[in-house]
């Protein structure tokens, strides 16, 4: 199953922690930091069973306005991954 980003409007982790919860239905008790968003890309336990995923669109939109926070969060997302279940993509303009 697909899950999109449009991260034509991301520019801190904040708003990509709106983004990423809502592409991936994120339960409510998700925290809003790194190792908040870890845990549910480990989890997806309230999603279908099967593989899942992630495209992050435009994702240079973030990297260009916060490197630091972008890095933090590609790292966290590529850390995450698992093949068979999460497979995240960065797909440039």
């Amino acid at each position: 199953m697909e899950h999109q980003i449009d991260g034509t409007a991301i520019r801190s982790k904040a708003e990509f922690y709106d983004a990423v919860a809502a592409a991936l239905s994120f339960p409510d008790w998700f925290g809003r930091n790194l190792d908040a968003l870890y845990d549910c890309l480990r989890d997806l336990s309230w999603l279908p069973a099967g593989e899942h995923v992630l495209v992050w669109r435009e994702p240079e939109v973030f990297e260009h306005a916060d490197p630091a926070g972008y890095r933090a969060v590609a790292d966290v997302l590529m850390d995450a991954s698992e093949p068979g279940r999460l497979t995240v993509r960065l797909s440039p303009r």
